[in-house]
């Protein structure tokens, strides 16, 4: 029987306004040059158009991923991308609209690795400050041995995660994830860890 217990990780930060990190100049919705303020009834900076009045909100994206196992090996990739081109990372990637998390995260397997996965238990939310995004990475099951790289990979490998290339891992998000996995893998349980990263 599999024990199941939460880890929870919190550090203190500062945030940063919503204008530092995507800066808008003109309105979407009618063109007209914006400005920086807060709305009424608001507590942050938003940037509003003086002309149509629309407010126009940032808000941070998803990272839907998993950890693809089977054999008690599990499935990498190697960026053919730009950030961090060449380094290993897990099947991940940015949410679309329309789509579940769990959806999400299942496509990226197929997309970057063609992996067909049956994904599992959420494994790791990691909050990526400087960024504006939300990992959320899943335990999943190899369905098959029928994988490759895909357009965002220059290669794909099943390995033993004794042979997991530290050094040269994209994201400190996948590292946690990584960690984490191994340490509940060893220990035989199934945990959800939480993390953020200034």
């Amino acid at each position: 029987m599999t024990n199941k217990l939460t880890a929870v990780t919190f550090d203190v930060v500062d945030f940063a306004t919503p204008g530092d990190a995507y800066p808008m100049k003109f309105c979407s919705d009618c063109a007209h040059p914006v400005s920086l303020e807060i709305p009424p009834g608001d507590h942050l900076p938003r940037h509003v158009c003086p002309a149509c009045g629309a407010i126009h909100y940032q808000n941070p994206r998803i990272i839907a991923g998993c950890i693809p196992e089977r054999d008690d090996k599990i499935l990498i990739c190697r960026r053919a991308i730009e950030p961090r081109y060449g380094f290993w990372t897990l099947p991940a990637g940015f949410m679309e609209n329309g789509e579940a998390v769990e959806q999400g995260a299942a496509r990226e397997a197929q997309e970057e690795a063609l992996a067909d996965v049956q994904i599992g238990s959420l494994m790791a939310v990691v909050n990526v400050l400087h960024s504006n995004q939300v990992h959320m990475l899943f335990r999943a099951k190899l369905n098959n041995l029928d994988f490759g790289a895909g357009s965002e990979s220059l290669e794909v490998k099943l390995i033993h995660p004794s042979e997991i290339p530290w050094a040269d891992i994209a994201f400190g998000s996948i590292r946690f994830a990584l960690e984490r996995y191994i340490e509940d893998r060893t220990r035989g349980l199934e945990r959800l860890h939480f993390h953020t990263i200034p």
